[in-house]
């Protein structure tokens, strides 16, 4: 545990004592000099004969009073506290692509990893947003919750693989599904990041898919991965990542992997959302970026956290007493003792 949140304030007390110090004896070095100009040094000893001495120690209190405000300043803490903060958050779900074509390497090294690449910078700038993951092929499951945890959304991001899930094919209605569940008591307009290359096995479900985006106020952002020239799907590969086979349909014909534009443009239309051709992890994380902002957002509770107690009231009710005691300490003529007043009272 730290006992200061700032301990560098401390350190400035030190050059700032320094000042107090410098103009204190100048002061003094100017009283001294006019004392000698106007009266000299044995007529003002008579003359101020009555009045108390400067006391050093109401200097020290001076001094303490701003050594206080300083290390009020620094913020001293200990003891913890539960802190539960509230924030305005912008929801949105990514969904992506881990089907078999995904392994598709038309893509440096291959179409996930770039997808991957995008979108641990997409989660690294989205600061502002609730984001939750899923993971579809012909089925869509949850990876992560909606949630503002930036290393658990991270995490989930660099765990997905081809073929995690156990169904095979492509839906892109599933995901469109799912993301509606997740999104449905947030109010206003959310957002469904859409990373595939568009492959559907079951297109007759995606006027559906629209109609579910819509009602619940789901703007798709659809993220076209790979060429529309397609590549070969590796099926096997050895320890160095050489390919050792391709993958083959149920009439044991190489199966080529084409990017389907088309539907993820017109699916992006539907629901007044934006279609983005994959280019690089960095010009797609901006252009998703920009689509997203505008998205309206709720008031939600933040994660909690526990965090010290700031304790400076402690060192500013001392500051106060010390100025209270500088301010308050006696000046002016000494008291009169019994044997100067007897002289006073016979005249």
């Amino acid at each position: 545990m730290e006992l200061f949140a700032k301990p560098i304030y401390l350190l400035y007390f030190l050059p700032a004592a320094a000042l107090i110090g410098l103009c204190a004896w100048l002061g003094q070095k100017r009283k001294n000099a006019l004392i000698r100009a106007l009266f000299g040094p044995q007529a003002y000893a008579k003359l101020t004969d009555r009045l108390r001495p400067v006391s050093r120690w109401r200097g020290l209190l001076f001094l303490l009073t701003v050594f206080f405000l300083f290390a009020a300043l620094a913020g001293p803490q200990w003891g913890t506290e539960v802190i539960e903060a509230q924030g305005s958050f912008a929801q949105t779900v990514i969904a992506v692509d881990v089907s078999t074509s995904m392994r598709a390497r038309d893509l440096n090294p291959d179409r996930l990893d770039n997808a991957k690449k995008m979108l641990q910078m997409l989660v690294s700038n989205l600061k502002d947003e609730r984001l939750g993951i899923i993971a579809f092929t012909s089925q869509a499951y949850i990876q992560c919750p909606i949630t503002t945890d930036e290393d658990a959304l991270t995490y989930f991001v660099d765990s997905l693989q081809p073929d995690m899930l156990p169904v095979p094919g492509t839906s892109l209605a599933a995901p469109v599904a799912l993301a509606a569940r997740m999104l449905a008591k947030y109010p206003g307009q959310k957002a469904l990041i859409l990373l595939t290359d568009g492959e559907d096995h079951s297109p007759e479900e995606l006027k559906s898919a629209q109609e579910t985006a819509l009602k619940n106020g789901i703007r798709i952002i659809a993220i076209g991965i790979g060429t529309q020239e397609g590549t070969l799907i590796p099926a096997k590969t050895d320890a160095s990542g050489k390919i050792l086979e391709y993958k083959k349909d149920k009439d044991g014909k190489t199966v080529v992997s084409k990017l389907d534009e088309k539907t993820l443009l017109e699916l992006a239309q539907a629901t007044g959302g934006a279609y983005i051709a994959y280019t690089t992890p960095a010009q797609v994380a901006a252009q998703v970026e920009a689509a997203v902002k505008g998205l309206d957002r709720s008031v939600s509770r933040a994660a909690a956290r526990a965090a010290y107690k700031n304790r400076y009231a402690y060192a500013l009710v001392l500051a106060m007493l010390c100025l209270a005691g500088y301010l308050l300490w006696p000046r002016g003529q000494k008291p009169r003792t019994s044997a100067e007043e007897k002289p006073s009272q016979k005249r």
